[in-house]
This record gives C-alpha cells, sequence and structure tokens, in this order.
C-alpha cells in the first residue's frame, strides 16, 4: 500500500513492546528456566540460554535472578516445570500469528488463548497452519541513513545470512538464531547500533493493515501479549498507525 513504511512499523511495534516491559523479568526468567532444563547450565555450551541470559542482562535483570532461574532449570532449585506450546491462528485482513507460550496448565492456556482470538475477531488454527510462513532468525535494524556499504561489509565479515535495504532508507541484518550475539557483538565493535535488536520470527510477507483494521488488530495482539504464559507472539501484520 502507499506510504506503507517498513521503519514506521518497526518503531510503533518497538514502542509497543517498551511499554509492557513490567511483564518482562517473569517471561525472561521463564525461559532462562526452561533453556537451562532442556540444554543444560552452562550457556557457552547451550546456544538458546546464551541468549535469554543476553536478553535478560539487557533488561538489567540482577545476576542472582539469572542464577536462580538456571538452578531451577538445571534442577539444583526446586521451581514449577513449565512447558512449551506454540499456537497459531490468524488475525484481522487473515494476517498470520504465532503464539508461544510457558505453561504448567495446557488446559488453561489454550482456553486463554482461544478467547483472546475469538473476542477480536481471530481465528485460531491448527498446528502449522501459518509457521510455514515465517523464519526463525536473528533481526538487526539500523535507522535510515546508515551508511550501506559499509554496514554491508561489517555485517558479511561477521557471518551474516542477509542485508536487506528498504525503500524508506532503514537496513535490516539477517542472521541465523544462534549467530546473532556473535554478529551484533562484531557490529556494535565496528561502530553500528542497531535500533531493534532481537531474534524473532519473521514473516516472509506482511499483511499491511491500515485505520480499523490496525486497530483492531492491535487489540487482538495486546489481548495475547497480556496473558500470564505468553512468551512472544509474532505476526505477518504491519501497522503504521495502529492505535
Amino acid at each position: 500500500m502507499a506510504g506503507h513504511s517498513k521503519w514506521a512499523n518497526i518503531q510503533h511495534r518497538k514502542g509497543r513492546q517498551d511499554a509492557k516491559r513490567g511483564k518482562i523479568f517473569t517471561r525472561l526468567i521463564k525461559e532462562i528456566t526452561v533453556s537451562a532444563r532442556m540444554g543444560g547450565g552452562d550457556p557457552a555450551m547451550n546456544p538458546r540460554l546464551r541468549l535469554a541470559v543476553d536478553k535478560a542482562t539487557e533488561n538489567n535483570m540482577p545476576k542472582d535472578n539469572i542464577e536462580r532461574a538456571i538452578k531451577r532449570g538445571t534442577g539444583d532449585l526446586e521451581g514449577v516445570s513449565y512447558e512449551e506450546i506454540r499456537y497459531e491462528g490468524y488475525g484481522i485482513g487473515g494476517a498470520a500469528v504465532i503464539v508461544d507460550c510457558l505453561t504448567d496448565n495446557r488446559t488453561r492456556t489454550v482456553a486463554d488463548v482461544r478467547h483472546a482470538f475469538s473476542k477480536h475477531g481471530g481465528n485460531l488454527g491448527s498446528d502449522g497452519s501459518v509457521a510455514f510462513l515465517f523464519k526463525h532468525c536473528g533481526q538487526l535494524v539500523f535507522a535510515p541513513g546508515t551508511p550501506e556499504e559499509r554496514l554491508l561489509d561489517a555485517a558479511l565479515e561477521a557471518g551474516a545470512e542477509d542485508v536487506v535495504a528498504n525503500d524508506d532508507g532503514s537496513i535490516e541484518v539477517i542472521t541465523g538464531p544462534y549467530d546473532f550475539p556473535g554478529v551484533k557483538a562484531a557490529l556494535e565493535k565496528a561502530g553500528f547500533k542497531a535500533e531493534v535488536a532481537e531474534v524473532t520470527m519473521k514473516p516472509a510477507t506482511e499483511t499491511v493493515l491500515e485505520g480499523e483494521d490496525a486497530v483492531r488488530m492491535q487489540k487482538l495482539l495486546d489481548a495475547l501479549e497480556s496473558l500470564d504464559d505468553v512468551q512472544e507472539v509474532f505476526t505477518s501484520a504491519a501497522m503504521d498507525e495502529a492505535a
């Protein structure tokens, strides 16, 4: 659609996430615990745990909290046992939605997720219904005006998979999910600071929503993200001006 800006959409999404940081410690502790349980308590030998610990550190989580979460995962401390569940569905305009959860009660979680979808105009789909539309990857987004050729050289030298220049001047660097920390560190050392840096599920194509459709889609995403068992919500919807 005319006027759609990748950069505006990314900034909008980042602002929404920043506004919800009150829940981030709880979600990070869950992720650290599960990562340690599945792959061991040494971040150097467990790439998923390393990503979780890095994210916790970036969000100023105290070291003691991180260490306790790891010990709960490895069984050195008692704690709740969580299981991973992924739900897939459709939002407004057929936009794809992935909802990643960590829960100690599968029955409660699926009921909550289904209710959020149905209440806000979406539909819960079957396993695999939309996941193929997304790529699990690291994503670093740089502001318009970033020197493209220097960033391209630095990113490829650091081991990035791809560098994408958007029409609005923003630049995305795409990495393998577990190559992300190394590429991010190398680019920062080269003087490039990303506005958004995360491991994500990146949609292959976006569904651009405007006006009332964008508002309705944002309400659905907010409802899903507010659920206690939800860790991450990914969508193909692109909304520059959602409420």
